[in-house]
């Protein structure tokens, strides 16, 4: 029999997450709260540290020795995001990030991809939300200048980069901007008169209620956040009040281990050491260089290993997955039902944002998305490409994701699990396990997947370095720019990136490490029993876990002890 108290406080969970989540909810097809922002005053900050402590004590309390062996790994979860959630709300983010790549200027505008249209409900739905977002910039401004009260002010160099995104939106008439994009759909079952009553009040709403409140938000960096802001060298966390505490907290958040940052990093100076001499020497067999050094000028200097225009891109970002997904039966036996397809960032966000991300599919409503940035084209690597695709795409994010949303005999909250170090760990994964997989075109490829995993580590340092060691922002652009062949605008807006999102860059190579470890740990164990397609399928076979937990799992599985 099922425990229906686990069962109740799973429940509990996936609910309270979704209504704290509101946009994310959407995005996975879950539609509960399609007409709501997430809550940021401090009253609703509360209501949410409320509910997570109350289940954090009702979990401790439950009573586990007639659990089953799935639901011993639920409590596992469930502890990790309770503990992982609670670390974030009293992190108090929106009290001093301004962010050019996921702030409001981007976010907002992203929503009109994922949102669907499909009926006058859609619709009615759409308009609340959409007339959120000026009282919500509003809250966040509140937010900010409570936060500028406690000292703690945003990091100038990220409060000029939105303040230029928000320049260039304020520039095109609203009528241009992507959150009228549903007026381009076609609806022919609603009368001339409800489309054209709907799309004026769309209209209205951006044209009256989320413009002007952008403005506001545009006026407020200017004469209040900008003045107060930290200069480069303070830029991390820990040259605010409480900043280290704060840090330390978000390390287990997102890694799931209880390493201290010092741990990571020197963990991270390890490995970039490590891959600097791999890179070092593919790069003398495939450049004929002398060094690591010489090899990263050689990559850096070549135009023609760089793009020429955004569909090459877009180009080799279709024939990479098409390669993998021809791939991937002979190496996992649970293979997803959901395809993904390739799409580009759109203008208002591909300037400041990463290289690339993947979206969720909506089970149902919408395939998974790999979303690559096509913009500059000239500053994008070839030799990138291929690495960049496995990761976020398949066998990376998308395998992992949609494979986790079909194991429908989960709980609802685990087949959903945002555990960083094991989502990213398995991306990061993905790149050397496509080495394995022959999916690579060439060596010069190769040298790609070692320079993307030489930034992975390269975070390791940069992260605990920036917001625990007090590192300077061009301190990280240069540690990062000798030991990756990462283009330097890439590094810059990894590096503001990681400003913004403090410990979650740690997750990736913790990841990475444990699942190597794991496997390696697995065909010791095994010798010529091992099964690459069975060690896969069990670890993807339980959803997101902590690393731990994985662990436990993935032994049960395939019975080993280690």
């Amino acid at each position: 029999m099922p425990n229906r108290e686990l069962e109740q406080l799973g429940t509990e969970y996936w609910d309270g997450y979704l209504e704290q989540h509101p946009t994310q909810g959407t995005a996975l097809g879950e539609h509960q709260y399609d007409d709501r922002l997430n809550d940021i005053t401090p009253a609703g900050q509360e209501r949410a540290l409320r509910r997570l402590r109350d289940l954090q004590q009702r979990l401790g309390g439950l009573a586990t020795d007639s659990l089953t062996d799935e639901e011993q790994l639920s409590v596992s979860a469930l502890r990790h995001l309770l503990r992982a959630e609670v670390a974030f709300l009293n992190a108090d983010a929106t009290a001093y990030t301004v962010d050019a790549m996921s702030g409001p200027q981007v976010s907002f505008l992203d929503i009109a991809s994922y949102q669907p249209l499909r009926d006058p409900t859609d619709a009615a739905t759409m308009l609340t939300r959409w007339r959120a977002m000026g009282p919500w910039i509003d809250d966040f401004i509140t937010n900010l200048r409570r936060g500028l009260g406690e000292g703690l002010s945003s990091i100038a160099v990220s409060v000029e980069r939105v303040s230029a995104e928000l320049d260039a939106l304020l520039a095109r008439p609203v009528e241009n901007w992507p959150l009228l994009d549903p007026l381009q759909q076609v609806h022919e079952s609603w009368s001339h008169s409800e489309w054209r009553t709907f799309g004026d009040e769309l209209t209205a709403s951006v044209r009256e209620v989320v413009q002007p409140a952008f403005v506001r938000y545009r006026a407020f960096l200017r004469d209040e956040a900008l003045p107060a802001a930290r200069d480069e060298a303070r830029a991390g966390i820990c040259h605010l009040p409480g900043g280290l505490e704060r840090y330390r907290s978000l390390v287990p958040a997102h890694t799931t281990v209880d390493a201290t940052p010092e741990e990571l990093h020197h963990l991270g100076l390890n490995e970039v050491e490590r891959i600097d001499t791999e890179m070092a020497e593919l790069g003398a067999r495939v450049l004929a260089t002398a060094d690591l050094k010489a090899t990263q000028e050689a990559l850096r200097g070549d135009p023609k290993l760089y793009f020429s225009t955004r569909d090459e891109i877009q180009q080799v970002a279709e024939r990479s997955l098409a390669a993998a997904n021809a791939a991937i039966p002979d190496w996992f036996g649970r293979l997803p039902q959901t395809p993904c397809e390739v799409a580009h960032m759109l203008p208002h966000e591909e300037e400041h944002s990463t290289i690339a991300y993947y979206r969720e599919p909506a089970i149902g409503e919408r395939p998974g998305r790999y979303y690559v940035n096509t913009s500059a084209p000239q500053t994008r690597p070839r030799y990138e490409a291929e690495a960049l695709a496995f990761h976020e795409a398949v066998p990376g994010h998308h395998l992992q994701v949609a494979i986790g949303q079909e194991l429908t005999g989960l709980p609802t909250f685990r087949r959903h699990a945002d555990v960083t170090a094991f989502i990213e760990g398995w991306g990061l994964y993905s790149e050397r396990l496509a080495n394995e997989m022959g999916l690579y075109s060439s060596d010069l490829d190769r040298i790609g997947m070692l320079s993307y995993d030489a930034w992975r580590a390269c975070r390791l340092v940069v992260d605990t370095g920036l917001h625990a060691l007090g590192w300077s922002r061009s301190r990280a652009i240069t540690f990062m720019t000798d030991h990756s062949a990462l283009a330097i605008n890439n590094i810059t807006n990894e590096v503001d990136r990681y400003l913004g999102w403090p410990g979650q860059a740690l997750a990736y190579k913790v990841g990475q490490l444990q699942i190597r470890r794991l496997r390696t740990d697995a065909e010791a164990a095994l010798g010529q029993r091992f099964d690459i397609r069975t060690f896969h399928d069990a670890l993807l076979g339980h959803g997101p876990l902590p690393l731990a937990t994985m662990r436990e799992a993935v032994s049960r599985d395939m019975q080993l002890s280690l």
